[in-house]
């Protein structure tokens, strides 16, 4: 936005208009202890081409590495339109769109996004939008909890295959309302929620189970199986989808007899770019049963008197969010920008685009899993079928490789020690439809350097020739 400082004159006639003498008059209250009389630590100021050489000089600090990280962050093509048409000025600025008279295009695509969303989905309903893919859960587990009326338990079962930043966000968000989140593990040898695990807790008292879908690792886990125990327990289903994969799996409305009752995930993979942890929007659908527990926009179409088409907010009133524990939820953010890049992003590439783009990231992860297994002491782990992430454990401390690989432009995974000690120097890495034959080449021959330098040879490993 263009600065337009006033005039020395303007100042003094809106001051003459108040009252006061001086600017410093208006602050007179400010003991004179507190105020700095220059600020030694802010450099004097560049023009336009210096901030921009030094801006430039900055960037090129960061490089251009590939990226083959995932855990919930992917790098995905965003075609150029996309955010050409995001940030004209119609959705750029746009106001929240309480008053429906001034605000039909900015509901109208609200709408078209709640639609695209039922659709991957399988659900009858969608909001738009939360914060991100972490608090939309915790949103999910608060909404379970309400429409749950056959639980008192306030209990919650949450797989350690669920992303960990998630289940740190959800545990923060839901303790001080005294909801129990019950860990359920992983099977060592599938990396998946065994549902046989969960024969302990029959009969039990809980609100809802959590199921990832892929789940963390990357490996499918038994949707069909994990929802049908909820339902014959009197659990809710949780699905924690990514809305790529869903191009290609079974739409969480489609799991098990009934379907999931509620779903969410991140919408960053549909047309966010990678920016330094965010802006990203988390998204939450639900059936017809739950939409009155549902948090955030609803927006409804209709006809007005003269049998037009209108949209509007529906059901969630403007001060839902100011009522305190009487509101659906307190988390009043909505990540309308996002939203609106994600709606035109999925209308530009339509069910075939996104279908092309999953499958090119199952294709190339395989590419990329045969690639790196190749190197001497390189194993993949959980070898059961998974979409575009795999976890792999290699035979040299996994952050010194991770920071070498970093040093050479390779951006080669996520340290998984800190979260799964247990699976040791194991990382977890990710190919989308951007990664090319050459860049997955290249990652291999740079890991398997490393991995000789960083003590492969103590591990069995013979350099080659």
């Amino acid at each position: 936005m263009p600065f337009i400082p006033h005039t020395e004159d303007e100042v003094q006639e809106m001051l003459a208009a108040i009252g006061a003498a001086s600017i410093d008059e208006l602050f007179d209250e400010i003991p004179d202890s507190l105020k700095l009389s220059q600020l030694d630590a802010i450099p004097t100021a560049l023009s336009e081409m210096e901030i921009t050489h030094l801006m430039a000089k900055r960037a090129q600090q960061d490089g251009e590495p590939t990226c083959f990280i995932g855990a919930g962050a992917y790098d995905h093509h965003i075609p150029a339109a996309v955010w050409q048409l995001t940030t004209r000025g119609e959705f750029y600025t746009a106001y929240t769109p309480y008053q429906a008279e001034a605000s039909q295009g900015t509901l109208q695509l609200l709408y078209e996004f709640q639609s695209m969303m039922v659709a991957l989905t399988g659900m009858d309903v969608s909001n738009a939008s939360l914060y991100d893919g972490a608090s939309a859960l915790a949103e999910a587990v608060l909404m379970s909890v309400r429409a749950n009326r056959k639980s008192k338990s306030k209990r919650v079962l949450m797989p350690r295959t669920v992303h960990p930043a998630y289940r740190r966000v959800v545990r923060n968000i839901v303790k001080n309302q005294q909801i129990e989140l019950v860990e359920l593990p992983f099977d060592p040898q599938t990396g998946v929620t065994d549902p046989a695990c969960l024969a302990q807790y029959a009969g039990e008292d809980f609100a809802a189970l959590v199921i990832p879908q892929p789940n963390f690792f990357g490996v499918m886990e038994d949707v069909d199986a994990l929802t049908d125990w909820a339902h014959e327990n009197g659990t809710l289903a949780i699905g924690v989808v990514n809305p790529i994969a869903l191009a290609l799996l079974k739409p969480p409305g489609l799991w098990g007899e009934a379907g999931a009752d509620i779903c969410c995930g991140e919408g960053q993979p549909l047309g966010a770019p990678l920016a330094s942890g965010g802006p990203y929007f988390g998204f939450l659908c639900c059936k017809q049963a739950q939409v009155r527990q549902m948090p955030g926009r609803i927006i409804g179409r209709t006809l007005d008197l003269d049998g037009k088409v209108g949209y509007t907010l529906t059901l969630q009133a403007r001060e839902q969010h100011i009522r305190r524990s009487k509101a659906t939820s307190n988390i009043c953010t909505n990540q309308g920008l996002m939203v609106t890049a994600a709606t035109i992003h999925m209308a530009l590439l339509g069910t075939e685009g996104l279908e092309r783009a999953a499958a090119a990231s199952y294709q190339n992860t395989q590419k990329l899993v045969d690639a790196l297994t190749a190197v001497p002491g390189v194993e993949v782990l959980f070898d059961q079928p998974a979409f575009h992430e795999r976890v792999l454990r290699l035979p040299a401390p996994a952050k010194g490789v991770l920071r070498s690989l970093a040093a050479h432009n390779v951006l080669g995974g996520f340290d998984l020690s800190g979260d799964y000690p247990e699976l040791g120097d194991a990382i977890l890495v990710c190919a989308t439809e951007k990664r090319t034959d050459e860049e997955i080449e290249t990652y291999a021959q740079k890991l398997e350097r490393v991995i000789q330098l960083q003590g492969g040879v103590t591990c069995g490993l013979v350099p080659k020739e």
